[in-house]
C-alpha cells in the first residue's frame, strides 16, 4: 500500500496544479467579463444594466425590435469597444511574451523593435499627406504596411549582420524604432497643422475607431500569435535554457527567433492599425504572469492573454472617466502606469541583487 501511494503522488500533485491553473484561469476570465460590462455601463453617460441587456438582445437579433438611438450607442460603439480593448490587449500580453523569451530581454516589447514605430509612420503619412484616398481602409492599411516595412528592416539588418543573436536583434529595432520616429516627427512639423490632434491622439493610443467591421483585423491579429506561440511552446521552453541547450534539443533556435519576431511584427502591425501606439502592456503583462503562473508557455502564454485583457480593458475605462466627459488616449494611461511598473521592477531587482 505505500508503494501505491508513492507512486500516486507525483498524479495528485500534477492534477492539484492543473485545478489550480484552472481556478486562476477561471477567476481571470470572469474579471474579464465584469470589466468588460463595466466598460459598456460607465462612460460619458451612465447607462442602466437592463437597456445594456436590452440593446444586445436587439443588435445580436435577439430580439425583433429595431435598436433605439440610446441602444444604439451600446451595441455599436461601446460593446465593440469593450471587445477590441480585450483582444488587442491579449495579443500584446502574448506578443510581448514571445519577444521577451526570443531576446531573453526582460524589457522587450512590440515597441523597443520597431514595429510600432514603422506602423505609425505609415499612418501619420496618410492623415498629413494624402488623406483617405481609400476610404475607411486607408488608414489600418497604411500602418499594417508601415509596421511590415519596419520588421523588414530589422531583420534584413541582422541578416546582414550574419546573426540571429539577441542583442542584435535588440539594438537593430531600436535603430529602426529612432529611425521611424524621426520620419513620424518630420511628417506632423511638415504637413497639415489643423491634423496635428488627431495625429498626436492616435500616436498615444486610443479606441474611438472601435466598429464591428474592424473586429476581424484584431482578431486575426490575436488568433496569428497565439496560436503559432502556443503550437511551438515547446521550443520557447527549450530557449529559456540558452540557445546552446534548446541546439541540443533540437530546436532550430535562429530560425524559430526570425519567425517569431516576424508573426509578432504582422500581429502588432493589425493592433496598431485600429487602436494606435499603446505602450508598456507588452511590457508588464509578461511580468505579471509570470508572477502567477511560472515560465513555463503552456501555461503562460493562456495567462497572458488574460491579463493583458484585463489590463487594457481596465485602462480603456480609466481614460474614458478621469476626465469625463472628455477623453484621454488610452497610451496616456497604461505609460503611467508601465512607467511606475519599471520602477518597481528595477528596485526590485536591485534588491535581490544586493542579497547574500
Amino acid at each position: 500500500m505505500k508503494r501505491l501511494r508513492k507512486s500516486q503522488r507525483p498524479c495528485i500533485r500534477i492534477y492539484s496544479e492543473l485545478l489550480g491553473f484552472g481556478v486562476k484561469l477561471s477567476f481571470g476570465a470572469i474579471i474579464l467579463i465584469a470589466l468588460i460590462l463595466l466598460s459598456v455601463l460607465y462612460g460619458t453617460t451612465n447607462i442602466p444594466l437592463n437597456e445594456v441587456a436590452t440593446a444586445l438582445a436587439r443588435g445580436f437579433g435577439w430580439s425583433k425590435a429595431e435598436l433605439a438611438p440610446a441602444h444604439r450607442i451600446i451595441f455599436e460603439l461601446r460593446f465593440p469597444r469593450a471587445l477590441f480593448a480585450a483582444i488587442i490587449g491579449a495579443g500584446l500580453g502574448v506578443v510581448g511574451v514571445v519577444l521577451q523569451t526570443t531576446t531573453r530581454n526582460d524589457l522587450a516589447d512590440p515597441f523597443l523593435f520597431g514595429l510600432s514605430s514603422g506602423a505609425a509612420a505609415g499612418t501619420v503619412f496618410v492623415i498629413t499627406v494624402t488623406g483617405d484616398v481609400l476610404g475607411t481602409w486607408t488608414l489600418p492599411l497604411a500602418a499594417f504596411i508601415g509596421g511590415i516595412i519596419a520588421s523588414a528592416i530589422v531583420l534584413a539588418l541582422v541578416h546582414s549582420l550574419g546573426s540571429s543573436a539577441p542583442e542584435k536583434l535588440i539594438l537593430a529595432g531600436l535603430a529602426v524604432s529612432f529611425l521611424f520616429g524621426a520620419l513620424t516627427n518630420y511628417l506632423i512639423f511638415a504637413g497639415d497643422n489643423r491634423a496635428a490632434h488627431s495625429v498626436v491622439f492616435w500616436m498615444l493610443g486610443g479606441l474611438g475607431l472601435s466598429r464591428w467591421a474592424s473586429l476581424p483585423i484584431v482578431f486575426a491579429g490575436l488568433f496569428l500569435i497565439a496560436s503559432f506561440a502556443f503550437y511551438r511552446r515547446r521550443w520557447l521552453d527549450a530557449l529559456l535554457a540558452g540557445d546552446a541547450a534548446a541546439t541540443s534539443l533540437g530546436v532550430p533556435v535562429t530560425r524559430l527567433r526570425m519567425l517569431m519576431f516576424l508573426i509578432a511584427a504582422l500581429s502588432t502591425a493589425t493592433f496598431v492599425s485600429v487602436a494606435g501606439v499603446i505602450g508598456f502592456v507588452g511590457l508588464m503583462v509578461p511580468h505579471l504572469a509570470r508572477g502567477l503562473v511560472g515560465t513555463l508557455h503552456t501555461r503562460l502564454l493562456p495567462t497572458a492573454a488574460i491579463v493583458g485583457a484585463c489590463l487594457l480593458t481596465s485602462s480603456d475605462i480609466v481614460a474614458r472617466l478621469v476626465l469625463a466627459p472628455q477623453e484621454i488616449p488610452v497610451g496616456i494611461v497604461t505609460t503611467s502606469i508601465g512607467a511606475g511598473f519599471v520602477f518597481v521592477l528595477l528596485i526590485g531587482s536591485d534588491r535581490r541583487r544586493r542579497v547574500p
